[in-house]
C-alpha cells in the first residue's frame, strides 16, 4: 500500500504565541467549531473541558468528574460528542446535559479513553490506552449514527499501549494512527463509505530523542502534521514517504495535539501538558500546559461534524 509519489512543499512557518496559560496537566482534544468560530480543547488529567471564542476572547470551562480526551461537534446542532474515561458520550455545553452511550472495555479496567476524531463520513473515532502507558491494551473504537441510536464498534484491536490519532488522508482511504509509546506511525487502508480498515504497517519511526508522535491533523495539501511528546515540536510531513518538512519548535517539551483552524483555516492551534515534568522543568518551561497558536501558509481542511 503506498500513496500516490508527489512533489510536496515545505510550509513557511511564522511565529509561536501562548494564547491561554491555562496550566493543563495534559492538554488534548483540539476541535474548531465554524459555527461559533471558536477552539474547544481538553486537560484530560485535570478533567477539564474549555472553549475559546477568537474573536472576542471569551473562554469557557466545564469540568467532569472524570478524564475527557477529545471533542467534535455534532451535525444536528446538539452539543457535542465527547470522549469520556471509560467511553464516549453527548455532552451539550449550553444545558450541561450528559448522555453516557457506551462503555467497551470492562475486561481492560486499567485502560481509558484518549485522543480522537470524526472522519469526513460523520463517524467518531476514538482510541483506547493503558493509563500506565505500559500495557498492549488500547485499541481504536469507531462510533456511528443507526437512527435515534448509536453503534459503537472495536475497529482496530491494536494491542498498543496508547493510541493516538487518527487523521485521514484527502482521498479518504488511508489512515493515519499513531502506537505513541513505541515512537511509530502506523498506516492503514481505509473504505470511507463502511468506515472498515484494511492492510495495517508501519509508516513512519521517530529517531531516539526526538519524541513520542501524540496528536496529528493533515492540511488541505494532504500533508500530515504531528505533535511530539518529549520533543517539543510539531513537525510537517510528506504523506507519500513520511520524509520531514517543516518543523515548529514550542518552548515546552510534551507538545500533544495541533489542528487548524480560525476564520480562513490558517491558523495552527497547539496544545501541551504540564502533568508529567519535575520541579526543575516547570521551573524551565513556565507555559507548559498552555494552548499556542502558531501562523502558517498552510491550510486546514473543513471541521468533520459527527452525523448523529
Amino acid at each position: 500500500m503506498s500513496l500516490p509519489s508527489t512533489e510536496f512543499q515545505a510550509p513557511a512557518l511564522g511565529e509561536v504565541s501562548p494564547v491561554w496559560e491555562a496550566g493543563a496537566l495534559l492538554g488534548e482534544g483540539l476541535c474548531w467549531s465554524p459555527a461559533l468560530q471558536a477552539l474547544y480543547w481538553v486537560d484530560i488529567h485535570g478533567h477539564r473541558l474549555m472553549r475559546w471564542h477568537v474573536a472576542t476572547g471569551e473562554r469557557r470551562e466545564w469540568r467532569f468528574g472524570e478524564s475527557i480526551s477529545a471533542v467534535a461537534e455534532r451535525a444536528n446542532g446538539r452539543g457535542l460528542v465527547v470522549a469520556l474515561h471509560k467511553g464516549p458520550a453527548f455532552f451539550d455545553p449550553e444545558t450541561g446535559d450528559l448522555q453516557r452511550l457506551h462503555e467497551p472495555e470492562p475486561h481492560h479496567p486499567g485502560n481509558r479513553f484518549n485522543d480522537g476524531k470524526c472522519d469526513r463520513h460523520g463517524r467518531f473515532w476514538a482510541g483506547s490506552m493503558d493509563t500506565a502507558c505500559q500495557a498492549p491494551t488500547g485499541s481504536l473504537y469507531c462510533l456511528h449514527a443507526e437512527g435515534q441510536h448509536t453503534r459503537l464498534r472495536c475497529a482496530w484491536p491494536a494491542n498498543f499501549a496508547v493510541v493516538n490519532g487518527p487523521a485521514w488522508s484527502l482521498d479518504g482511504r488511508t489512515v493515519w494512527v499513531n502506537e505513541t509509546a513505541r515512537g511509530v506511525v502506523h498506516v492503514a487502508r481505509f473504505e470511507p463509505e463502511t468506515g472498515e480498515l484494511g492492510e495495517q504497517r508501519p509508516w513512519l519511526r521517530f529517531a531516539k530523542g526526538d519524541g513520542y508522535p501524540d496528536g496529528m491533523t493533515v492540511d488541505a495539501r494532504g500533508r500530515l502534521w504531528i505533535a511530539h511528546w518529549a520533543g517539543a515540536c510539531v513537525t510537517c510531513h510528506a504523506p507519500d514517504d513520511g520524509r520531514e518538512l517543516a518543523r515548529l519548535t514550542l518552548p515546552t517539551s510534551n507538545v500533544t495535539n495541533v489542528i487548524f483552524g480560525g476564520p480562513d483555516l490558517r491558523t495552527l492551534y497547539i496544545t501541551t501538558a504540564a502533568g508529567e515534568l519535575s520541579d526543575e522543568q516547570r521551573a524551565s518551561q513556565p507555559l507548559a500546559g498552555a494552548l499556542f497558536t502558531a501562523t502558517t501558509d498552510a491550510q486546514g481542511l473543513p471541521t468533520a461534524l459527527f452525523a448523529g
